[in-house]
């Protein structure tokens, strides 16, 4: 099995990100080289946060001295275990522990967290020196999206916090936003990020297939597929890539192979317009309208779209994969609050 790439590294602080103990007075210091790492990891798109046993006004008072307090997203410094930061930050991210890297000088820290989160991966601090040739971090492809995906996530936890003091309905929020939504046909240059999001894409994916750049490149100039990616852009900034579409249009019959899209968009009703879209261009063109679907451990919500937009089970094979059919007699219209540009 192909390793996950790394989505996010947890440093702890004393004797690992710097040298010395803070608590005691030590006159800290970054440990050599270790700014460009995470400058680095940054780049790449790799998220980064601390959990560190430290008092947090000072520890943050030094990152900030250091220059790199902007680097660390939901920083967990206090004296609770470990573990319980990570999931602290896991919780704050929405991604899954399989993709944490934690970095402790500590062995205790590093088993203490493996027995309360199996799935995470945990290297001694010394270990930082080659964190860049790791296997689940030298082969990242870099694309646009992923050198923007911190600032990204700090601009959705203005969303968030404006969300929690809005007076009024999900609904009137969301008409606050300024949601523009954008359909339009894979390029060549959409293709690293396409794959990208196959890959990392979980809760709010049809199927689980994850697809390479090579298959997506022959869908892409296949007369009978139409590869599809979207885009979002909002008052706060821009989402990125964070829907996809893979559909097969042959025999008279559009049937969605893959469809997903970004969990950071969970609650902004894109998934249902691009699946809205389809079943439009579907009846448009004369065609009838399936979806491939297969239940995961976390695409319930998914399968809930489908249910939403009058999709019904019309076969099921002996490994749970199931072929659903819409009714396109009846069509929803799209939210109100979202502008939608098609570029098809």
């Amino acid at each position: 099995m192909q390793e996950k790439s790394l989505k996010c590294v947890v440093w702890d602080l004393d004797d690992t990100l710097w040298s010395g103990t803070l608590v005691e007075g030590d006159d800290v210091q970054l440990m050599p080289g270790i700014e460009d790492i995470i400058k680095t990891l940054d780049s790449y798109g790799v998220l980064q946060s601390i959990a560190s046993k430290n008092n947090y006004d000072d520890a943050i008072e030094k990152l900030n001295k250091f220059g790199i307090a902007e680097y660390f997203l939901f920083p967990q410094v206090s004296w609770n275990p470990k573990s319980s930061a990570i999931g602290v930050i896991r919780d704050k991210l929405n991604i899954s522990l399989d993709t944490f890297l934690f970095i402790d000088d500590q062995p205790y820290e590093q088993n203490e967290v493996s027995a309360q989160h199996p799935d995470i991966e945990c290297l001694s601090a010394a270990a930082y020196v080659d964190l860049l040739a790791h296997s689940r971090i030298r082969n990242i492809q870099v694309t646009d999206d992923s050198k923007q995906r911190r600032l990204r996530y700090m601009e959705n936890a203005l969303r968030q916090n404006d969300e929690q003091e809005f007076v009024g309905t999900p609904e009137d929020f969301l008409a606050t936003l300024d949601m523009v939504f954008t359909i339009s046909v894979a390029k060549p240059e959409d293709l690293i990020r396409a794959e990208e999001l196959t890959e990392r894409t979980n809760q709010l994916n049809s199927t689980g297939i994850t697809y390479d750049r090579d298959e997506l490149a022959f869908f892409m100039s296949s007369p009978d597929h139409l590869l599809l990616v979207c885009d979002l852009t909002d008052r706060y900034g821009s989402y990125g890539k964070i829907g996809l579409a893979l559909v097969e249009t042959k025999n008279q019959i559009d049937t969605i192979k893959l469809l997903l899209m970004s969990c950071r968009t969970a609650a902004r009703g894109v998934g249902s317009s691009l699946l809205i879209y389809l079943m439009k261009r579907a009846k448009e063109r004369g065609h009838g309208l399936r979806a491939n679907f297969r239940r995961t451990q976390r695409n319930r919500q998914m399968l809930a779209t489908y249910q939403f937009a009058n999709f019904k089970e019309i076969s099921r094979d002996d490994e749970n994969n199931i072929l659903f059919e819409c009714d396109l007699s009846t069509i929803q219209d799209y939210a109100r609050y979202i502008k939608l540009i098609i570029d098809v």
